[in-house]
């Protein structure tokens, strides 16, 4: 029993390596409707093997799973793929465990990581990274680019290493601590509203559409149609547009594609009718 529990030990550092080098393809294939998500599922794939090695059909509803929209930082995206990873796992081992909470962890992480790697990665050591490696170019120094560089991605590949393995460890023990205290149903909730903001949030800022149409007397603009949407409701119509496309999609079950062209003919329309 001992050699087999170690064995699978050997066997699980194996695939934290290949993680590292998958998250590398996070966005190599990005839609508008699933972002990174291909590069997720490919990422995970090493694991959904293991796991769910003698259940073909569990394995194929966590591919499924894994191709759900998904978007973050490329910084700290492993660990959100340690803790996914460690998640599957106890799934695969526990009967009762909410598969649910998997796609809800996934995405309450997402963002706040997100935001934390594009605020210390892109937005502080990117600049003193180049702010020394500008210095050194003036001065003429032809190892600049390359301090630049090093500066840069030896953090942050590091962080992602690490990320992934500190991310599988913590989120192994997180999850089955939260199990043994009847805290996992709670969790998954908690997250799936953080979840559900977050994409909200995004909405409003990914979403938009202003209304140029005004009603007009004597050469004077006497209300200005976007103003008095905003007045009711800021990002009213985005809002409606995007409540419309979920319906199309869950209740009618409209392909994406033709959601993607449709919007796009419409934005068309109203701009050569100068309504928007």
């Amino acid at each position: 029993m001992t050699e087999v529990l170690t064995e699978q030990k050997k066997h699980e550092k194996k695939l934290m390596k290949q993680m590292y080098w998958r998250s590398f393809t996070l966005y190599s294939a990005v839609t508008p409707s699933k972002q990174g998500a291909s590069g997720f599922s490919f990422a995970m794939q090493p694991f959904l093997d293991l796991f769910y090695k003698d259940n073909e059909i569990e394995k194929r509803e966590a591919m499924i799973r894994h191709m759900s929209y998904f978007n973050t930082n490329v910084a700290t995206y492993p660990f959100i793929l340690g803790v996914t990873a460690s998640m599957e796992k106890e799934n695969s081992e526990k009967e009762d465990f909410n598969a649910e909470s998997i796609n809800a962890i996934k995405t309450s992480l997402m963002g706040p990581l997100a935001g934390i790697g594009d605020s210390v990665f892109w937005g502080v050591l990117r600049t003193l990274s180049a702010g020394i490696a500008v210095s050194l170019a003036q001065a003429g120094n032809v190892f600049a680019p390359l301090v630049f560089l090093s500066l840069f991605n030896v953090p942050v590949q590091f962080l992602r290493y690490k990320g992934g393995e500190l991310g599988y460890i913590l989120g192994s023990s997180y999850i089955s601590n939260l199990y043994e205290n009847g805290l996992i149903n709670i969790l998954t909730k908690a997250a799936s509203i953080v979840g559900l903001a977050m994409v909200g949030a995004m909405t409003s800022q990914m979403v938009h559409l202003d209304i140029k149409w005004n009603m007009v007397m004597d050469g004077e603009v006497i209300m200005n149609t976007q103003e008095m949407l905003d007045q009711i409701f800021v990002g009213l119509i985005p809002l409606l547009i995007t409540l419309l496309s979920f319906c199309l999609m869950k209740k009618k079950n409209v392909s994406i594609n033709y959601l993607i062209f449709g919007i796009i003919i419409l934005g068309i329309v109203l701009a050569v009718l100068g309504i928007a």
